[in-house]
């Protein structure tokens, strides 16, 4: 007998997508909503690397033996890990927890991991290692700028779409076009949610005036807590501008010092204070976006719990 549209329903696996921009307040609102009956899959494209600790605002050691977290410390700095990656660990993630009789909550603040997973990934062609190589030989060799402005020349419609510090996304593009001889924005996203998953869309708000002094509490914590000591433990192990995991905010702006001869902890600290409210900007610009999406004040736990009521997200307390 043919299943009706609302057993059907039933059958999917839910899953609780909980984005914000950085320092909204994720962490806080995952350990007070989240603490049982639920794991965490990790949507943070800097969290995925390993010794990428404090520059990533990394979740400690106390809340990863309270609820269980997935798709953190799974590759070296050194290793690509892209948006289709994460879709394809993620799937698997979800659907383990599901069979756990567990919620996934998926969370982080990379907002194009959320995007391929809840729509779908990009029709574009997939990542081809000698051109890449190629293009990142090219980029050593010309340099950043050279980068952009080439993408801009290619594919003026992804340049105007991407930040030409977020180098990861100009070489893609770029390796996309030298793929096939189109620009990645001709490819099409879908502007529909997938079906197969019952996905439970939260965003995290802020005021501006608000969200801006805790990037900056939050920078200073990050210093105060041992990133210079990172950084050189990083590049006493190799690290450059080359490693995928370095382009993060606060390891790209020291790199950027080291190569520029900065040696103001002041004005490295102020650059990734800067870079980062821009990146927070871009967040919400994106999340907002996001079909279904309701959006709540981090604090505001008593209404975001009443609607993973409403929404049958059923968690153990």
């Amino acid at each position: 007998m043919m299943k009706s549209s609302t057993e059907r329903t039933q059958t999917k696996n839910k899953a609780v997508l909980l984005f914000g921009p950085t320092a909204s307040g994720k962490t806080a609102l995952t350990e007070a909503l989240f603490s049982e009956g639920a794991e965490i899959v990790n949507a943070d494209s800097v969290q995925v690397y390993r010794y990428l600790d404090i520059g990533s605002a990394k979740p400690d050691d106390k809340l990863r033996r309270l609820i269980p977290h997935h798709l953190v410390d799974i590759r070296n700095p050194w290793e690509q890990y892209t948006a289709g990656d994460f879709v394809r660990d993620a799937e698997l993630c979800i659907s383990d927890i599901c069979s756990r009789g567990n919620i996934p909550v998926i969370t982080g603040g990379t907002a194009y991991y959320f995007r391929q997973l809840a729509y779908g990934p990009s029709s574009a062609p997939p990542s081809d290692p000698v051109i890449r190589q190629e293009v990142e030989r090219d980029i050593k060799q010309n340099g950043e700028d050279w980068a952009y402005k080439e993408l801009e020349r290619v594919d003026s419609v992804s340049a105007s779409r991407i930040n030409p510090n977020d180098i990861y996304r100009v070489s893609r593009a770029l390796e996309v076009y030298r793929t096939c001889s189109r620009p990645l924005s001709s490819f099409p996203l879908s502007d529909t949610l997938r079906d197969d998953i019952d996905f439970v869309i939260i965003g995290l708000k802020r005021d501006k005036k608000e969200l801006d002094e805790r990037i900056r509490l939050r920078v200073d914590m990050m210093f105060d807590e041992g990133l210079y000591d990172e950084i050189k433990k990083l590049v006493r192990m190799g690290a450059d501008e080359s490693w995928p995991g370095m382009q993060g905010i606060g390891y790209r702006e020291f790199l950027d010092a080291m190569v520029s001869g900065e040696v103001s902890f002041g004005i490295i600290k102020e650059d990734i204070i800067r870079a980062t409210r821009q990146y927070a900007k871009r967040q919400m610009t994106f999340f907002s976006s996001f079909a279904t999406c309701r959006f709540f004040h981090p604090d505001d736990i008593d209404s975001i719990r009443e609607y993973l009521t409403i929404r049958d997200v059923r968690l153990r307390h």
